[in-house]
This record gives C-alpha cells, structure tokens and sequence, in this order.
C-alpha cells in the first residue's frame, strides 16, 4: 500500500475509533443532558410573553385585568388573597391592584427569572421569604399603601386598610385585633400615609404592655388615641 493511502487509512481508523468510544459518547450525552437543564432554567422572554397573552383579550393585550388575575391565581394554586400575590406585585412593580401591565409582567417575571407557571410556582417559597427580612418588609409594606389606595385619593379609604393590614400584620402583631377594634369604633374613615408607615413602627417597636409607649413622642394622634382606648379597654376588663 502506498505510504500516503496508508497514513490515511490510520487516520480514519483513529477517527472511528474515538467517534465510537464508550468515553466520547458519554461526553456527548453529558453535554446534551447539561444543554437540556441550561435550556429549562433559562429565561425566555418570548415565552414569558406568551404566557401573559394567555391572560388577556384582543380588546386590551397589554393588560391583565380582575378576572384574568382569579385564573392567574388558579393556575399557580393561589388564593388573590394571600400575602405571596402582594409581593409578587411588588415585585412586578404593579401601580394598581387587580391588575399587571405588560411592562409590569416582564420586568417582574424577568427579575424572577419565571416564563412560566411551573417556575413561578417553584419560586413562590422565595417571595414568602422575603417578609422575613426586616427591610424587604418595610419596603413592601410601604409599597402597599400606594398599591392598593384608589388612586384618586390621597388617603386609603379603611375598609381597604384594614384588610391590609390584616393581611400584613395580622399574625405578627399581637396588639392588632384590639387595634382593629379600635379602628371600628373610631371617627377614622380614611388612613393617610403618615399614619399607615407610623403604624408598622408602632408595631415593632411598642411593647404589648404599653411601657414604653411616650405619651410626648411624634406619633400621630391616631395612635395616641389607641394607646387611650386600649388602657381604658384593659381597666375595664380588670375591673370586670
């Protein structure tokens, strides 16, 4: 055999060899199978934008209402009431409740890195997880002031206010069933933001025994109220 067809036959053989070997083929399934799960995990803008078309009508493509938000929270298995879809608006950056915008959609979905409602379930743990953090509270607390007043009002009107507050405060504030008693025998028909932030701090910061509480402090006169309706409340109760 010439030397050059022979150096060429080596040559094949060598390239069928690896073609064919277990170790190669083992390679390539690997880098498939890591293809496979970088390809799953990624977010698709696309595809996120897609998903939100599922939600919304010809009439108005671009927003996603009331009864396109109940089967929203149907599909992700979650009640419009609880805490999660708060904090998935204020992810989003939503301005009015009830609805998503599609910037709104795509810059929360984007930052979740969800394009679906698989993977938006599957992060649901994670937005509980941030009413941990003190500071993510406090932003996401404010945030819901202006998120869920009517717009065309300065202040929240109460009913609204106190099913937030419930909402927020309610498992983490011992004092908030008596300050929602407080508020329905009050003259309050309205929360304005001073009072609302004001509140949170209270919250935190006042002890259940009210010792600590300073008559001469810069709280509002809403919660100085409180403070005089709850010590009466309580002498009442002793007295009884």
């Amino acid at each position: 055999m010439p030397r050059g067809k022979r150096r060429f036959a080596i040559d094949s053989r060598s390239l069928e060899e690896e073609r064919y070997s277990p170790k190669r083929s083992r390679n390539v399934n690997s880098s498939r199978r890591v293809s496979r799960v970088d390809e799953s995990q990624s977010f698709n803008q696309k595809k996120c934008l897609t998903w939100f078309r599922e939600y919304t009508t010809s009439d108005d493509p671009d927003t996603l209402g009331p009864e396109a938000m109940e089967k929203f929270c149907e599909d992700i298995g979650v009640e419009p009431e609880n805490v999660v879809m708060l904090v998935l608006a204020y992810k989003m950056q939503a301005r009015q409740m009830g609805f998503f915008t599609k910037e709104e959609w795509m810059k929360g979905c984007c930052d979740l890195q969800c394009d679906s409602i698989q993977k938006l379930q599957r992060r649901l743990d994670h937005l509980r997880g941030l009413l941990i953090d003190q500071n993510t509270f406090k932003a996401i607390y404010r945030y819901a002031y202006e998120f869920a007043r009517d717009k065309d009002q300065r202040s929240m009107d109460m009913e609204t206010a106190k099913a937030m507050l419930q909402l927020l405060l309610g498992k983490h504030w011992p004092l908030y069933t008596q300050f929602s008693q407080f508020l329905d025998q009050s003259k309050y028909k309205v929360i304005n933001k001073d009072q609302w932030c004001n509140i949170l701090e209270f919250s935190r910061t006042i002890f259940n025994d009210l010792s600590n509480y300073d008559v001469d402090g810069a709280w509002p006169v809403m919660l100085d109220e409180f403070v005089e309706w709850l010590k009466v409340s309580r002498g009442k109760t002793n007295a009884s």
